[in-house]
C-alpha cells in the first residue's frame, strides 16, 4: 500500500464522518436543558472596568495541576475582555443568588451597578455571598465551533459564604447550597435532595 493510498483513505474517512447527520442547534439545546449545571459568574478587569457574565459551562479538568475551564461564545460582549485577560475570578453562586445570575446573563446593562461584589487584592471581582470563588490564570483560549474553550490554572480560592455560615452556626444559619440551572429553571440542592 502506498503512502498516497493511505492518505486518500484517511481523507475519505474524514469526509464520510463530516457527512454524518448531526444534531441541529434546537436538538442539541434540548439535550442540555435536561442536564443540570452549576451556576457561576466569571469576572475580570478590562481597561480598568469590571467585566462579568453568567456561566453554566464551568468544569473541573484536573486536580494536579489544578485546572478548570469554561466556554464562551465568540459573539459574547465579554469575549473581547476575556480574549486578552491574564487572570480572572470564577464565583460559584449560592442558591439564593438567582437574581445575580439573571443580572450577569442580561446584555446591554451595567452588571456591576447593583453592587453585591468586591475586588480581590489582585483586582479580580468576586460575588459577595457566593458559595466559593477561584482566582485563576488563563492558560489557553481554544476556538471550538462558534465558541472558545478557556482553560485556567487555579491560583487561589475562598469560601466566604461557607465561612460566614460557620461563624453563625451557633445561630442556626446553614451553609448555602449551590445554585443549579436545569430545564430553564433555577434549583437548590441540599440534604432534602440527597439520595
Amino acid at each position: 500500500m502506498t503512502a498516497e493510498h493511505t492518505d486518500l483513505s484517511a481523507l475519505e474517512r474524514l469526509l464520510a464522518e463530516q457527512d454524518e447527520r448531526q444534531l441541529d442547534a434546537h436538538e442539541f439545546k434540548a439535550v442540555f436543558r435536561r442536564h443540570p449545571a452549576g451556576v457561576a459568574v466569571v469576572a475580570l478587569r478590562h481597561e480598568g472596568q469590571p467585566v462579568g457574565f453568567t456561566a453554566t459551562s464551568v468544569i473541573s479538568v484536573s486536580a494536579a495541576p489544578p485546572l478548570l475551564a469554561f466556554s464562551l461564545a465568540s459573539t459574547s460582549s465579554s469575549w473581547p475582555a476575556v480574549s486578552g485577560a491574564a487572570t480572572l475570578a470564577v464565583s460559584f453562586l449560592a442558591d439564593h443568588q438567582h437574581d445575580v445570575s439573571a443580572r450577569f446573563a442580561t446584555s446591554g446593562i451595567d452588571r456591576f451597578a447593583a453592587g453585591g461584589w468586591s475586588s480581590l487584592a489582585t483586582g479580580e471581582p468576586v460575588i459577595d455571598g457566593a458559595v466559593s470563588w477561584v482566582r485563576a490564570r488563563v492558560l489557553q483560549r481554544t476556538p471550538v465551533g462558534d465558541s472558545y474553550l478557556v482553560s485556567l490554572r487555579a491560583l487561589s480560592a475562598g469560601s466566604p459564604a461557607a465561612d460566614a455560615a460557620g461563624d453563625a452556626a451557633g445561630h442556626g444559619v446553614r451553609a448555602p447550597s449551590p445554585l443549579v440551572y436545569h430545564d430553564r429553571t433555577y434549583h437548590r440542592i441540599g440534604g432534602h435532595s440527597a439520595l
